[in-house]
Parts: structure tokens; sequence; C-alpha cells
């Protein structure tokens, strides 16, 4: 069992001395989440929070991933770095790949790319990119990051994008993961069939098994239940090592945990000291049990 440490929302000077502790903790990788700008007017619902409300995100502060993960890659030298999850389909998959790749270079391959639809008309209203056919949008912004990211010359011609061959420089020395996130149908048949790995989003917890049992089912349907695949959870077993290990008997392979309730409006008031402290404690009370 691998353990993820999520702290999002908070005052930006607090990530770098977070990212140290969350390594010298015994953590393997940081969540780092994406949300590009928060609309005066919206009518979309976020599916993740208890009344769907997306309240709680208004002037919260959001770094852009692809420019703090190399920041605390520049400050560890062995925690990976998972994007929790970013929004693909409102971006350009070229600049996507270039961004993905030098991040990948910088810290080592260690940039983890979770990768989702967003659940957000309005996020693909500001940057002018149709709602519709947003999942086809995904499918080939994969296969052309994937293919830009391998090295060498590299053109796509599909439905909705027609990319000439060109090349990237540099590219990491391995792969990046691709991980889905979401829980409808389509994105864990997609995560099955063509990922690296899926990210759970929380939610109502009664739902957790089902997906499990969907995501094992369809990776058989799909012939790809022998390769390696990361399946990252939001669980409250999690928290205690028994519970990791009910988890891992259900083949979870990654926990995602933080220390704090998200969906609160207003901003987090949690003193720094308090934050290492109690990654700290989750350290000592399950990490080192569940590795003995």
């Amino acid at each position: 069992m691998r353990f993820s440490y999520a702290e999002s929302m908070t005052d930006p000077s607090f990530y770098v001395p977070l990212a140290r502790a969350a390594e010298a903790a015994g953590y393997d990788t940081m969540v780092v989440p994406d949300s590009i700008c928060y609309p005066a007017h919206a009518t979309s619902r976020y599916p993740y929070s208890p009344d769907g409300g997306r309240e709680f995100l208004d002037g919260k502060p959001f770094i852009e991933p692809f420019s703090l993960i190399p920041a605390l890659g520049a400050v560890t030298t062995r925690l990976a770095f998972v994007t929790f999850v970013l929004k693909l389909p409102v971006r350009n998959p070229v600049l996507v790949a270039k961004q993905a790749t030098s991040v990948a270079v910088l810290t080592g391959n260690r940039l983890l790319l979770g990768v989702g639809l967003s659940p957000w008309r309005e996020d693909y209203d500001v940057l002018g990119v149709p709602w519709e056919r947003r999942g086809r949008r995904m499918d080939e912004e994969i296969a052309i990051i994937r293919g830009l990211a391998g090295g060498g010359y590299f053109e796509y011609h599909g439905d909705l994008f027609d990319i000439p061959l060109v090349k990237l420089s540099p590219v990491p020395t391995l792969p990046i993961p691709i991980l889905f996130g979401g829980h409808g149908e389509a994105m864990l048949r997609r995560a099955a069939r063509s990922g690296d790995g899926w990210m759970h989003g929380g939610g109502d917890p009664a739902e957790l098994p089902g997906l499990l049992a969907r995501l094992a089912e369809l990776r058989r349907q799909e012939g790809t239940d022998g390769r390696p695949f990361g399946v990252h959870v939001i669980s409250a077993d999690a928290y205690s090592a028994d519970g990791v290990r009910r988890l891992e008997d259900q083949g979870v392979t990654d926990v995602i945990v933080g220390f704090r309730w998200p969906y609160v409006t207003g901003p987090d008031n949690q003193p720094l000291a308090d934050k290492i402290g109690a990654l700290n404690a989750f350290a000592e009370n399950v990490i080192a049990k569940v590795r003995g």
C-alpha cells in the first residue's frame, strides 16, 4: 500500500514545508488539485461535496499544478506528485504534453498525471472549448500526450485534433503514468482500457465497493487486469491500519488522506504546525504499522 498526502486551498507558502514534511514522514505521493477560475454566476453542481454545492471554492487559493509541482520537486528527492485531477479537455493537448514532460524531467520522473473531464460547464465556456464531445476530446488528447511524451516526431489526425509532425524535447526517461478520475461508467471503462490507474473522487462512502468491483470487472473485460495499475481512493478506512488492510484486500493500491474537512466556506485557518503535526501523527499511527 502507498500513502498519498492531500492538502489544498491553503496558504501557498505552506506547500514547500508540507512537501518536505510528507517526504520525511514516509508518504509516497502528494496530490495537487486543479482549479482554473471561479465564476461569479454558475449553474453546475459539484458531484463530490455532500450537497453538490461549490461555494466552498469561492476565493480559495489554487496554484496551477504544473507551476507548483516543480517547486515541490526541487525541495524533495523521493516524493512523487499526482494531479488530482487535471481538467484535461479544456486544455490544448500539445501544451499539456509540453508542461507534463517538462515537469517529469525536472522532478526525475516523479509526476503522475491524473486527469478528468471537469464537471463544470463554465470551465469549458470561459476557455472557449465545446462542452459537447468532451469524452472524445479527452481520448484524443491522451493519445496525443502519450505520443509526444515518447520522444521523436509524432503526428495525429483525429476527429477533433489535427497535429502535424512535431517533436518535444526534452522528454522524461520513463513514460508518464496517466490516471483517470471519475465515477461514471465511461470513465471507469476508459481507465480500465487505457489507464495506468484510477482515482476515486470521494463522495458517498457506500458507493466505493461497487466502484472497485466494477473497475475490476471492466479490467477483466478489457484484458488489462494483468498489467500494473494504481487504484487511488479516499476512504475513512484509510485512517487505521486495519482499515488500510481491508482496502488492500479490495484491490486498492494507494490511499489518499487529508486532515481537515475541505467543504467549508472561508479561509483555511489551520496553522502550518498543526498540519505537520497531523501528517506526522498519521505516519506514526498508520503508515508505520502497515509497513511493520
